[in-house]
């Protein structure tokens, strides 16, 4: 990518990213389900320029209960097209599982986005890896891994047929000779497979990107060939740039095994930079939300996200890696996973320590936005990114920021664009418009 052209992308978790957020934050505790909150956050994020804001999503309340706002209170794409009503540009990404939803009806509900959206659709594939979610819908049981994963790729497969099954000039609209569409240019896909029998074609036209563009999130060998073989961007957790150099290099690799080109997939690690004009606000404002939460719900995530029981857990001794069970018995995100417990052994941390700096797993700076910047280079400089998915701490402020100094600060280094350079996310990431797959 061009010097200038790295990818910025904001996530949008509840009032923030840090769970002590909401009660540092200005605002009532019940704005993350008013539209005039996400508004705000979209209005901002256009203003700096950003490429996308993210909507994480989890399809259970099993870990926030009430104790919290939910990341997944809300349908992702319900709330994008809130945003899309007050904005022009910018992309919006709504995740939704590949365990638990049918690929007509998904394909359908992101391409009816785009098109309502003139083109600014993304969709975050994940294959669901919470055991709770599986309640919900009626099995009680969550597939292993490899089952999500291969549903996951077949229900991907699936999606870009239906997306495909429309040429670009099926729709015709002639008027003079009563010619609306041509048969001939729709086609039935007519897939049989072990998870799913969909006939097709899709019920509207091919879509102003082609198709959405596709993000993906998964670390786990299964989760980088599905980075491969269908994303336009991966979003990963890297506590280091040898770890996202690594990362990146291995996704690239499966993108050409594919037969696509390496930079044909966008890797964006998370960053979550807690920021002040000065590294004494900053570590104030880190403070801050430290202390309004208290250890103990930090202490959960941590168990959770490494997969050991929070009696395990001592304050003040390092984490207990003989507790952990090998990656391929671990049936959550191995990314997160890795990253906490990369960081953890590298700097010899005390479970303290750690819930001070391990960002909910991804890269935490607190500093100023030349130490944020500084760090996104030393990133950039190592061959670690092509961006980054700032995982912002607190909504809306934490982006204001962002766009107000950090972004500034960026495009004086030579790093960021200073205007959107094409009329759909497609074109703003620099990605090519997609030929069609089944194309005859």
């Amino acid at each position: 990518m061009a010097k200038d052209d790295i990818v910025l992308s904001a996530t949008l978790m509840g009032l923030g990213m840090h769970l002590g957020s909401w009660m540092v934050r200005d605002g009532d505790a019940s704005d993350y389900v008013r539209a005039d909150f996400y508004q705000a956050c979209a209005r901002a994020a256009e203003r700096g320029r950003f490429h996308c804001l993210f909507l994480a999503d989890t399809l259970s309340s099993s870990e926030e209960g009430v104790e919290r706002p939910a990341l997944g209170a809300l349908d992702p794409v319900t709330a994008l097209m809130s945003m899309a009503a007050v904005t022009e540009h910018i992309g919006l990404v709504g995740t939704a599982s590949t365990t638990f939803n049918q690929p007509f009806d998904l394909a359908r509900r992101f391409s009816t986005f785009d098109h309502l959206s003139n083109g600014r659709a993304g969709w975050n594939a994940v294959a669901t890896f919470v055991p709770a979610v599986a309640d919900n819908f009626g099995s009680g049981v969550l597939p292993d891994r490899r089952d999500r994963y291969e549903r996951a790729d077949e229900f991907l497969d699936v999606a870009f047929k239906l997306w495909d099954s429309w040429d670009d000039d099926a729709l015709v609209g002639n008027k003079s000779e009563a010619i609306f569409g041509d048969p001939a240019k729709v086609r039935e896909i007519g897939h049989a497979g072990k998870y799913y029998q969909v006939r097709g074609p899709l019920t509207l036209p091919r879509s102003p990107q082609g198709r959405p563009i596709v993000f993906q999130a998964g670390s786990s060998a299964e989760g980088k060939q599905l980075a491969g073989k269908y994303a336009d961007v991966v979003f990963t957790a890297q506590s280091s740039p040898a770890d996202g150099a690594l990362f990146r290099k291995d996704v690239r690799a499966s993108a050409e095994s594919h037969g696509r080109a390496a930079d044909d997939v966008i890797i964006l690690p998370g960053l979550l930079p807690i920021m002040g004009s000065t590294e004494a606000e900053a570590k104030a404002r880190k403070e801050a939300l430290d202390d309004a939460l208290g250890t103990e719900p930090e202490m959960g995530k941590l168990a959770r996200r490494v997969g050991v029981a929070i009696e395990d857990l001592d304050l003040d001794k390092p984490l207990p890696l003989d507790k952990l069970v090998p990656d391929d018995q671990f049936a959550g995100s191995i990314g997160f996973r890795r990253s906490v417990v990369g960081l953890a052994e590298r700097e010899n941390l005390t479970v303290r320590e750690l819930l001070k700096r391990y960002g909910g797993g991804h890269n935490q700076v607190v500093g100023t936005p030349e130490q944020v910047a500084d760090e996104m280079q030393r990133w950039l400089a190592e061959d670690a990114a092509d961006g980054f998915n700032l995982m912002i701490d607190m909504l809306p402020d934490g982006i204001e920021m962002a766009t107000d100094q950090l972004v500034p600060e960026l495009r004086r280094r030579g790093l960021f664009r200073n205007e959107y350079s094409g009329a759909t996310f497609r074109e703003n990431l620099g990605l090519a418009y997609p030929d069609r797959r089944n194309a005859s």
